[in-house]
């Protein structure tokens, strides 16, 4: 028959087993397939980016990592899912300034804290924001479209990817800044806004690099500027509204990769090294280029400077949201 000591004891050891079962299983990451969860449709530019991304990834791990679209909720229902899964390591979120700081912001209870229900993993890439025009929109430039839309914001629309998304906000602050009132159109997802935009059904729409890129190299949508504080080498030629004469509108959208909390540092560390693996082809860097995205820099790819960045990310955005006029559900 056990004492109380020999239980205390046994129950120990078998907290140690269990701690380095644990221990094993981390290094030994990944044994099987890895899911990369995109909290928005197929085709979005989220979507676009994680897909070039998951084949690098796939060959740096050694096992496939698989795309998963879980949308709806402006990318808040396949994020809440990762919050909620197992830290093991086989459920990836890719998690954008949309649905980790903008979208929650907007709820007075979003099912998830995006600074303490997360394991940061590190910053993979960014996008610029791009103002675009439907092609037959009378305008060629950005003081061109300023005009224009001022003598005739009350008949305008403009598109999103939806509701606080970060086209959204983009094509808001520039509103705010010229004085106009169009009507905004919110769509599930940039594919379907940007679909509007080229049918002529909408007039312009502030979109990602990734939903840029192709419309405008196939002369279906027009650009006016970048929404950027600095040129994108992604489109070269293209200015930004500050060089062209409209300064206090910068925007930006960063991606990075979250596990859920208390997932082992062993864990986060094979991701991070993959993820650098991946982003040091030039195939894949070509391939992200061509698809109007861009690696971040090294030095900010790291699990610790995204931790404390989505920290800043979130309170920032709080105060954005709130100062917006945006309503708060």
């Amino acid at each position: 028959m056990f004492k109380p000591r020999h239980v205390a004891l046994a129950a120990l050891f078998a907290l140690a087993t269990i701690a380095a079962v644990g221990t094993a299983s981390a290094q030994s990451w990944p044994t099987r397939p890895v899911t990369l969860v995109v909290p928005f449709a197929a085709g979005s530019s989220s979507d676009t980016a994680g897909r070039v991304l998951a084949v690098g990834l796939s060959e740096a791990l050694g096992q496939q990592v698989i795309i998963e679209n879980v949308g709806g909720g402006g990318g808040m229902t396949g994020t809440a899912r990762v919050a909620k899964a197992l830290p093991d390591g086989y459920q990836v979120l890719f998690g954008t300034a949309d649905n980790m700081a903008i979208v929650p912001a907007m709820h007075k209870q979003p099912p998830y804290n995006s600074a303490t229900d997360f394991t940061a993993a590190g910053l993979v890439v960014d996008q610029p924001i791009v103002l675009i025009t439907r092609k037959d929109l009378p305008v060629n430039a950005l003081q061109e479209f300023v005009a224009y839309a001022k003598a005739n914001h009350d008949k305008m629309q403009f598109g999103s990817s939806g509701v606080g998304s970060g086209s959204h906000f983009s094509c808001a602050k520039l509103n705010r800044a010229l004085g106009i009132e169009p009507t905004h159109v919110p769509y599930r997802g940039s594919g379907l806004a940007m679909q509007d935009l080229i049918a002529g059904r909408i007039d312009y729409f502030c979109a990602l690099g990734a939903a840029a890129m192709g419309p405008l190299e196939a002369g279906s949508a027009k650009a006016m500027a970048l929404l950027t504080s600095e040129r994108s080498a992604l489109f070269p030629t293209l200015q930004t509204s500050k060089e062209q004469g409209l300064p206090g509108i910068d925007s930006y959208f960063w991606t990075g990769f979250f596990f859920p909390k208390d997932t082992p540092d062993a864990i986060v560390q094979r991701l991070y090294d993959a993820t650098n693996q991946t982003l040091k082809s030039p195939t894949t860097v070509d391939r992200l280029k061509r698809a109007g995205v861009a690696p971040i820099a090294p030095e900010l790819r790291t699990p610790a400077y995204l931790k404390t960045f989505i920290g800043t990310e979130v309170d920032n955005w709080a105060v954005a949201v709130k100062t917006s006029g945006v309503a708060i559900e």
